[in-house]
């Protein structure tokens, strides 16, 4: 089976699948090559980046706004996660990316408005999200989108640790 399914394949009879695909691959960023993962997470940090930018929020509003997108994600994410696999026969679809969506907006929580903290979030979740410290790979076995979904969460809760003790130090 394929990973990038045509587009009449998206939309079954009734189009109940297309909604999943579009969350899954975050409006198609989990079609970009090579590592789709890799493109989810950079256009999650450009929306966090861009928000920042453009609606200067104080740190409070910051940490809501991130926090209620990310409640958002994973109350989505779960479903469309699931949906898209069974759909397409793979456990674990590469171009499912909303996963990581989640994952690295946990990695931005608590962080600054910057280009320097986002790229720290950036870099530092895609080294966990690759590497998969216990118990990350464990989360893998959790049923259908909930195995999809956290553990990238796990990762990003990782990169959130890490990335709070560094700029603690600089």
């Amino acid at each position: 089976m394929t990973e990038r399914p045509g587009a009449s394949s998206v939309q079954s009879k009734n189009g109940t699948t297309f909604w999943a695909y579009a969350a899954a691959t975050f409006f198609g960023a989990g079609y970009g090559k090579p590592g789709p993962g890799t493109w989810g997470s950079v256009a999650a940090v450009l929306l966090w980046y861009a928000y920042t930018a453009l609606a200067h929020p104080a740190p409070r509003t910051l940490l809501l706004v991130l926090g209620a997108a990310i409640g958002l994600v994973l109350l989505c994410g779960i479903p469309a996660s699931t949906i898209v696999a069974r759909h397409s026969g793979v456990e674990d679809p590469q171009f499912v990316v909303i996963d990581e969506v989640a994952g690295q907006w946990i990695a931005l929580l608590f962080s600054p408005a910057g280009w320097r903290p986002a790229l720290l979030a950036l870099v530092l979740f895609r080294i966990f999200d690759m590497v998969k410290p216990f118990p990350v790979r464990n989360l893998e076995s959790l049923p259908e989108g909930w195995g999809i979904v956290f553990d990238d969460v796990a990762a990003g809760l990782y990169a959130l640790g890490v990335a709070s003790l560094v700029r603690l130090w600089i």
